[in-house]
């Protein structure tokens, strides 16, 4: 059994079924480039139906002050998850300030992306590892459905929990996690039927294969 978090939630349905599944926390995106941006208005009604012990998690690209303090006025979030390049000082600066657990991720496609692991290990609550977007037009800093080496994970020495993301499915979830040993997952684009909308039975069923993972035979 891993701990699943499914992100870049739209509507109310798919919340839910993320939340019945036992997702153990469920994504809100704050990024206009994103198809599955939301502004804060349309994030706390969705974020109001997680239950008890299933965290909101809040995905912001190098936020300031202002768009950090506008979403949390209205928002109710338990976890920041931070892409871009913001240096363990500002990871720092946003976890005093906010209180919000905070989940750093990180982009791989090579062995040295993995350099600043223990610097931001130190800082942040969680790290997420995703792959590395590559430098054409249109690309996000994550949910582009794109995956990496997940053998670049063996035997990694963090101090912290981490999950792995980047086009994860319910197809390929049980490699994955064999190959690298994660603990946590994060699916966004494998559960969609098409860009920015999550399909409630491809959610269910990559819970489903989530709770097999791990469990004896």
């Amino acid at each position: 059994m891993i701990d699943v978090k499914v992100c870049g939630l739209t509507d109310p349905d798919a919340v839910v079924a993320a939340a019945r599944g036992g997702a153990r926390y469920v994504g809100f995106v704050f990024y206009p480039p994103s198809p599955r941006a939301l502004g804060p208005q349309q994030a706390a009604p969705l974020a109001a139906l997680a239950p008890a012990g299933c965290l909101t998690v809040g995905v912001l690209v190098d936020p300031d002050d202002a768009l950090l303090d506008e979403i949390l006025g209205q928002v109710a979030l338990d976890a920041l998850q931070l892409h871009g390049a913001a240096p363990p000082a500002r990871v720092a600066a946003i976890k005093a300030a906010t209180g919000c657990l905070v989940i750093k991720a990180l982009s791989v496609a090579e062995p040295q992306d993995l350099a600043p692991v223990a610097d931001y290990a130190a800082v942040a609550d969680m790290l997420l590892f995703d792959a590395r977007p590559p430098p054409v037009p249109g690309m996000l800093p994550g949910g582009n459905g794109l995956s990496f080496d997940w053998r670049l994970l063996q035997g990694l020495a963090v101090e912290r929990p981490w999950l792995l993301s980047g086009g994860l499915s319910a197809a390929n979830l049980e490699a994955a996690v064999r190959l690298c040993g994660a603990r946590a997952v994060d699916v966004s684009s494998g559960v969609e039927d098409r860009p920015g909308h999550k399909d409630p039975a491809r959610i269910r069923r990559f819970l489903e294969v989530a709770a097999t993972v791990g469990a004896p035979a």
